[in-house]
């Protein structure tokens, strides 16, 4: 069984089989720049927290703090 197929979405592997078939450009012309513009604020606001919010908590002792 394979495990990429449980844990994606059925949009993801959509999304991922046009683009392996089409390229970026056919991608963009399928699904839009809204998509893009999408994943680009996800990863914006997942890095945010990962690399600036949770080492500033930490740093003032909000987590893991004495």
């Amino acid at each position: 069984m394979n495990f990429r197929k449980i844990f994606k979405p059925p949009i993801i592997q959509e999304w991922t089989a046009v683009l392996r078939e089409k390229g970026v450009k056919g991608f963009l012309r399928e699904k839009g720049w809204k998509v893009l513009a999408g994943i680009f604020v996800f990863y914006l606001i997942r890095d945010s927290l990962v690399y600036v919010v949770i080492p500033l908590l930490i740093a003032q002792g909000f987590i893991c703090g004495k």
